[in-house]
C-alpha cells in the first residue's frame, strides 16, 4: 500500500487516499472542536509586518476541519479572514482575461465533456492561422491583453506543433493599440520536453485541471483515451516545472466527487509542489459542473450549492494566501460578485467557449464546451467590477519582468509585489479607458483611477504613474509598467 509522502513524485502517494480518508474523519471528529479551530482561525489570520502583510497558511487536515465546520458564526469568521488575506495580498485588484478555443477535436471519452470522442453531435472545428489571427484581432478590439488557449487532445489533429505555432500567431498579431502581452495554456497532461517547447514559446501559466483526485472516480470519467492514465495526468504539473515552467495553475471540477474528498487533494497537491519545488501553484480554478451539448449535470449527484461553494473558495484562500484564485463565465454574476470577495483574484469577461466564437456576431453554442451563465460584454464587466469598489487589471508585467515561480512568490510573501502590481493596474486600466470603453466605463474609470492614485504609498512611484497615465491619455505610447 503507498505510503503519504508529499515530497515523493509519484501521484499515489502525494496525492494518497488513505490520508485524505484520515483527513476527512479527522475533519468530520473536530469539526465542532471550537478550541482547535479557533487556533487554525489564528493561524490563518494575516499578520501585519512592517513592509505588508505575512501569512502562515493552512495545511490540508487544518484547512478540511473549517470546512467541515457548520457553526453559522464560525463561516462567517471564516469569510472575514479570507477577506482580509486577498486584500493583504492582491488589494481590490481584479486581473482579467479571456478564453481562446482553438480546436475541439479530442479523442478522449470523459463523461462530463461534450468533446468526447463518441459525441457525433457536435461539430467539430479547428481554427487555422488565419481564423486565430481573426479570433485575436476580435480580442483585441474588446480590450483584452490576456488569454488562456484551450484545446481538445487529438495528436493528429492538435499536436503541439500547431500550438506552438498558434502561440507564435497570436504574439505576432499588432492591431491599432491592441496587443496579447500573454498567453497561458491550458491544453493535455504531456512530456518534459513539449514543456521545454511551451516555455521556450514564451508562455504564462501552464493550466492543467485535475478534474478529480479520486482515482477510483477518475477513471471511470474518463474510460478512454490517454486522459484515462491517472497518475500521468497527476504527475504533470511535476513534469511542467521540470521543463521549465514556473507558473502551474490546478483546478477541480467541482461536481464529480464529493467535494469535501477533492478540496483535501486540491490542497494536499499544492503542499506537494511546495515541497518538491520550492514553490506552489500560481493560481487555483474553481469551475463547477455546467450544462453542455450532451452532458446533463444533474446526471451527476457531487453538485454543490452556492453556500457550499462560497466555503470552498474561502477555505482555499485561507489554506493558500499567496496563491492567484481563477473564477470563470461558468459562474453568474450574483455569484461571482460574492466569491471576488473571499479571494478570487483573476476573472474572465466577454468570454465565448465555443470555437471561432469571437468573430461571430451571434454567440455561438454549437460547438461551445460548457453553458456561460454571464454573458455580459467586456466592458459591462470592466463597469460592475469598478462599481463595485474593484480596479480590473490587464496587467502582464510579472511574466515580461521575470517576476515568476519562487521570484514571484518571494515578493509577494515580502509585500513588495504590492509596490508593482497596484499603479500596473491603474496604468493597464486606463490603456482600456482610452481605447476601448464606452463612455460611462470611461468616466467611472477615470475617478477610480484618480482615488488610487492617492493611495501608492511612494511619492515616486506615485509620480511615474501619475506621468504614464497622461502619457497614455494625450498620446499612443503604451505597455508602461513597472
Amino acid at each position: 500500500m503507498a505510503v503519504y509522502n508529499p515530497k515523493s513524485l509519484r501521484a499515489e502517494e502525494f496525492i494518497n487516499d488513505e490520508e485524505i480518508r484520515e483527513t476527512l474523519s479527522y475533519a468530520e471528529a473536530h469539526k465542532n472542536d471550537l478550541t482547535l479551530i479557533r487556533e487554525i482561525l489564528e493561524k490563518a489570520r494575516p499578520v501585519k509586518n512592517g513592509k505588508g502583510y505575512t501569512c502562515r497558511g493552512l495545511t490540508h487536515r487544518e484547512a478540511s476541519v473549517l470546512l467541515a465546520c457548520d457553526i453559522p458564526e464560525i463561516n462567517e469568521e471564516i469569510y472575514k479572514i479570507a477577506e482580509e488575506i486577498k486584500l493583504a495580498f492582491y488589494g481590490n485588484r481584479i486581473v482579467i482575461f479571456a478564453p481562446l478555443y482553438l480546436s475541439n477535436y479530442c479523442v478522449n471519452g470523459c463523461t462530463y465533456c461534450p468533446y468526447h470522442l463518441k459525441n457525433k453531435h457536435i461539430p467539430r472545428k479547428k481554427l487555422t492561422q488565419e481564423e486565430i489571427r481573426n479570433e485575436v484581432i476580435a480580442l483585441q478590439d474588446m480590450g483584452h491583453k490576456r488569454l488562456a488557449i484551450e484545446s481538445g487532445e487529438d495528436p493528429v489533429n492538435n499536436p503541439l506543433e500547431y500550438i506552438l505555432e498558434s502561440i507564435k500567431t497570436i504574439y505576432s498579431v499588432h492591431h491599432k493599440n491592441g496587443d496579447i502581452r500573454r498567453v497561458n495554456v491550458n491544453i493535455a497532461a504531456t512530456t518534459v520536453e513539449n514543456y521545454t517547447k511551451l516555455k521556450n514559446a514564451g508562455i504564462g501559466t501552464y493550466i492543467l485541471f485535475q478534474e478529480t483526485y479520486h482515482k477510483k472516480s477518475y477513471l471511470e470519467l474518463h474510460p478512454t483515451g490517454p486522459k484515462h492514465d491517472y497518475d500521468y495526468h497527476t504527475e504533470a504539473m511535476d513534469r511542467a516545472m521540470l521543463g521549465g515552467i514556473d507558473d502551474v495553475g490546478l483546478g477541480v471540477l467541482f461536481g464529480l466527487e464529493m467535494y469535501k474528498y477533492e478540496f483535501a487533494g486540491l490542497i494536499m497537491h499544492a503542499e506537494h509542489l511546495e515541497a518538491v519545488h520550492g514553490v506552489g501553484p500560481h493560481t487555483i480554478s474553481v469551475p463547477r459542473l455546467k450544462k453542455a451539448d450532451d452532458i446533463d449535470p444533474d446526471k451527476f449527484d457531487n453538485g454543490i450549492d452556492d453556500d457550499t461553494f462560497a466555503k470552498i473558495t474561502a477555505c482555499i484562500r485561507l489554506a493558500v494566501p499567496y496563491t492567484g484564485m481563477i473564477i470563470s463565465t461558468r459562474e453568474s454574476e450574483q455569484v461571482r460578485s460574492r466569491l471576488l470577495r473571499l479571494g478570487i483574484s483573476q476573472v474572465s469577461g466577454g468570454s465565448r467557449t465555443s470555437v471561432g466564437g469571437y468573430t461571430c456576431e451571434e454567440r455561438p453554442h454549437d460547438t461551445e464546451q460548457f453553458d456561460v451563465s454571464d454573458q455580459r460584454s467586456l466592458d459591462d464587466v470592466v463597469l460592475w467590477l469598478m462599481q463595485n469598489g474593484h480596479i480590473p487589471s490587464f496587467c502582464t508585467a510579472c511574466y515580461r519582468e521575470g517576476r515568476t515561480g519562487d521570484r514571484f512568490m518571494s515578493l509577494c510573501k515580502s509585500g513588495q509585489i504590492l509596490n508593482c502590481c497596484h499603479p500596473n493596474a491603474l496604468m493597464t486600466l486606463s490603456e482600456y479607458l482610452e481605447d476601448y470603453a464606452s463612455p460611462q466605463t470611461k468616466a467611472v474609470g477615470y475617478k477610480l483611477i484618480e482615488e488610487e492614485l492617492k493611495r501608492i504609498p511612494g511619492d515616486k512611484v506615485r509620480e511615474i504613474a501619475v506621468k504614464n497615465i497622461e502619457d497614455i491619455k494625450n498620446s499612443n505610447r503604451r505597455d508602461f509598467r513597472f
